[in-house]
């Protein structure tokens, strides 16, 4: 898996510092809403092909380990 320097970006020239994925100018909330809409990942990749599946995959695991450390706080 790729690491989150190599899949998240924040420039402020770039959107005004949202995180995007790199490489691109899709903004990582974009995959979020279109799943929070219930859209399949398949149908993020075909509208936003510039953004790699790995990418993707990667920033929801990204997500998730946030969330879970946010959860669970040592």
């Amino acid at each position: 898996m790729e690491s989150t320097i190599s899949v998240l970006h924040s420039d402020p020239d770039i959107l005004g510092g949202t995180p995007v994925f790199v490489g691109t100018r899709v903004p990582i909330k974009t995959l979020l809403d279109y799943l929070a809409a219930g859209d399949p990942l398949d149908e993020f990749l075909d509208h936003f092909p510039s953004v790699r599946r790995e990418q993707a995959i990667a920033v929801l695991q990204l997500a998730k380990n946030m969330l879970v450390s946010y959860a669970n706080p040592t």
